[in-house]
């Protein structure tokens, strides 16, 4: 990775009007429709910023917007990157510099997955505490990667303890449903056969996607203090595995999303 292209990134977007935002946010598949409550927003999209990646998924918008929620700048990645799409590690992981590059000091991150635990259903939202890496790789395995923070980045505690006894509150003063669990990240693009969902659940994880886990690595290494909600789209049961329908998927992201939108805003209210 390359210093002076995350420098001509960030100058693009600071001339664009991206002016110290506070909080970065990045909305999962079937999850976008936070940026419509952005006041005064302004977009660019990934294919006009300097070294940034595209989007190639087609429920990805592929585009950064900044402005105001409930009082504060935030920027809000509008599609993420996936090692499925033929994207390496720091491909996927750019944006999450270029962001604390611009001012962030809190990242807020949503994703849809699958529930392993059977107590979780469709629709459910899960409050990530501690993520599994299953995607055979690194974000910080690069050789210069100490001049952008510790090589060793301590892991011990990967999400924001303050930030999610704040949002379980939150949840619980709106009567919103929130599990809590573990993430695995594989790498996809196919969904799990019944043997691996028996395998990732011996490991000791709740929910399972394609992604979070590496932007969560980076934000580890800034010292970017990270909160993430998995809309859980499809059960996991190996004893009952039914074929998936992305289009069922997404519809369920999107059924669950208002929920999800309520817990950011009053979150960033409170921050």
């Amino acid at each position: 990775m390359i210093k002076k292209q995350l420098l001509e990134s960030v100058a693009y977007l600071k001339n664009k009007g991206f002016d110290k935002p506070e909080i970065g946010i990045v909305l999962g598949t079937g999850l976008g429709k936070l940026a419509d409550k952005i006041e005064d927003p302004i977009d660019a999209h990934y294919n006009h910023i300097p070294f940034f990646p595209l989007a190639t998924v087609e429920f990805h918008t592929g585009k950064l917007v900044y402005g105001t929620i409930s009082g504060k700048k935030v920027v809000v990645m509008q599609g993420r990157f996936h090692l499925y799409e033929g994207y390496d590690f720091l491909d996927i992981t750019y944006p999450i510099r270029v962001m604390h590059m611009l001012g962030i000091t809190k990242l807020f991150i949503s994703n849809a997955a699958g529930a392993l635990n059977l107590n979780y259903k469709k629709g459910d939202m899960m409050l990530i505490e501690d993520h599994i890496n299953l995607q055979g790789g690194s974000p910080l395995a690069f050789k210069n990667v100490s001049e952008y923070g510790e090589r060793f980045a301590d892991m011990s505690e990967p999400y924001d303890v303050d930030m999610r006894n704040k949002l379980l509150a939150i949840a619980k003063a709106n009567n919103i449903s929130l599990k809590t669990g573990v993430y695995a990240s594989v790498v996809g693009p196919q969904l799990e056969t019944k043997a691996e969902y028996r395998m990732i659940k011996i490991l000791g994880a709740d929910a399972v996607g394609m992604s979070t886990v590496p932007e969560v690595i980076v934000a580890n290494h800034l010292s970017l203090p990270i909160v993430a909600v998995s809309v859980l789209t499809d059960e996991c049961d190996p004893d009952n595995l039914k074929p998936v329908d992305i289009s069922e998927i997404i519809a369920i992201a999107e059924q669950t999303e208002p929920k999800m939108v309520k817990l950011f805003q009053e979150l960033i209210k409170q921050l």
